[in-house]
């Protein structure tokens, strides 16, 4: 029985996954990593304030609820 030639599918490999920065060859910038720290430190700052948001409501919404039950 011949082989089939029309199933070529994954004959060639596969081609690994390339960032658009590493496929148009470019080098990672001198402030890269500064950047990367300062985005950190701005996620961590937001999360704080969004905890502490957070926190306030429960705190009002405990109060509130013991001041109804008195």
């Amino acid at each position: 029985m011949a082989k089939s030639r029309n199933n070529l599918l994954g004959v060639g490999g596969q081609r690994g996954k390339l960032s658009r920065g590493d496929r148009q060859g470019s080098a990672p910038s001198p402030d890269a990593a500064e950047r990367r720290t300062a985005a950190a430190e701005a996620k961590q700052e937001l999360l704080r304030k969004m905890r502490e948001r957070v926190g306030a409501d429960d705190e009002q919404e405990s109060s509130e609820q013991q001041e109804s039950q008195k």
